[in-house]
């Protein structure tokens, strides 16, 4: 009985969130409904990806938990962007980046410390994580830097925004190449004594099929809710006063990140810290390696090019978050006081962006 109430839950949520949509319910009231069902939704996307990542093995498994886990953001970043909301779209990435980096990498290293004393995961990996994650912030520095100074004008600036966005796709698409396929076996997770066996212990519910079946209709789903969800934060923002840097990098974020926090912390508590520190910090890198510069060019066949000037104060929490989570991640071994300091830093950036 137990194993229904959360599809049922899941399938009333995404019915009420439709109906407010089409019966045009109060915005505020619109905006309750979608969030819990895009929660609900994303939470069994991130099942469905567990199950397809059991039939692909771990590094493939943790690329897929990042991919899929983001597909939520991504979608509502691509109906933000064709509402011409390009602010918005910037500060819901820097809260993707940073909610990862601190806020689902602080809970999994908390969570996972609290049962195990350290846990330990591939160093080489790690170093390699936080040398992308620099590039990825002197991808965003720069332009603002040239654009800031007036060295360049506005139409280069676009220019410029779509050179970087090529360039990061390539630096990406050749990451996947090194670590997947060239260097598979130098990146590999470390063996832990006494580390719980998760393929054997927690057999995937569903058959090969039936789980790429339902990371589809997950997948669709998620884009149907993230739509109306959209439509609906204009007037949050005006209502109750937030600014858009807020609501695109807090409630949007950690509306978005339900898929990724349930499963990072599900294996950092079975010691399987390496896989929850790829999801995290792997799906910070495709947000700022590869979702950002896709919806870059997206821009460019809609309404025009949005650029990738962010602002001074997102290109600080970005640098930031980058800055203590390879501080604490590039020794490879973590304990429960390293995730309680990423979650302090992301209070104290919380409670900024709010202020502002």
């Amino acid at each position: 009985m137990k194993k229904w109430i959360s599809p049922a839950l899941m399938i009333i949520a995404f019915i009420l969130s439709a109906i407010g949509h089409y019966a045009d319910w109060d915005h505020t009231l619109q905006f309750a409904v979608s969030a819990v069902a895009v929660i609900f939704v994303a939470g069994f996307l991130g099942r469905a990806t567990e199950s397809v990542a059991h039939y692909a093995g771990q590094r493939l498994g943790g690329f897929l938990n990042a991919t899929f886990g983001n597909a939520a953001e991504l979608i509502i970043a691509f109906f933000l962007v064709k509402e011409g909301l390009y602010d918005m779209v910037k500060a819901s990435l820097t809260g993707s980046i940073i909610g990862n980096l601190l806020l689902v990498l602080g809970l999994s290293l908390f969570a996972g410390g609290l049962k195990f004393k350290t846990q330990n995961f591939n160093v080489t990996l790690a170093g390699m994580n936080g040398s992308l994650m620099i590039v990825a912030v002197i991808a965003l520095f720069v332009p603002a830097m040239f654009f800031n100074t007036h060295s360049i004008t506005e139409s280069d600036t676009k220019t410029l925004s779509l050179v970087v966005a090529g360039v990061l796709i390539v630096a990406y698409i050749a990451w996947l190449v090194f670590s997947m396929i060239t260097h598979k076996k130098y990146l590999a997770d470390v063996a832990v004594d006494g580390q719980e066996e998760l393929p054997n212990e927690h057999p995937p519910v569903w058959s090969k099929g039936k789980s790429v079946l339902y990371l589809i209709l997950a997948t669709v789903m998620v884009a149907f809710v993230s739509e109306w969800l959209v439509g609906t934060l204009e007037t949050l923002t005006e209502r109750f006063g937030f600014s858009e840097l807020f609501v695109g990098a807090f409630l949007v974020a950690i509306i978005g990140n339900a898929a990724e926090h349930s499963a990072a912390i599900m294996l950092a508590m079975k010691n399987k810290i390496g896989a929850a520190v790829e999801i995290a910090v792997g799906s910070s890198l495709q947000i700022a390696l590869f979702v950002a510069p896709v919806l870059i060019f997206s821009s460019y066949f809609m309404h025009g090019t949005m650029d990738i000037v962010f602002t001074i104060i997102e290109i600080v929490a970005i640098a930031v978050s980058v800055f203590i989570a390879k501080s604490i991640t590039q020794d490879g071994s973590t304990n429960w006081y390293e995730g309680l300091l990423l979650l302090a830093v992301y209070v104290i950036l919380g409670v900024s962006f709010y202020l502002v």
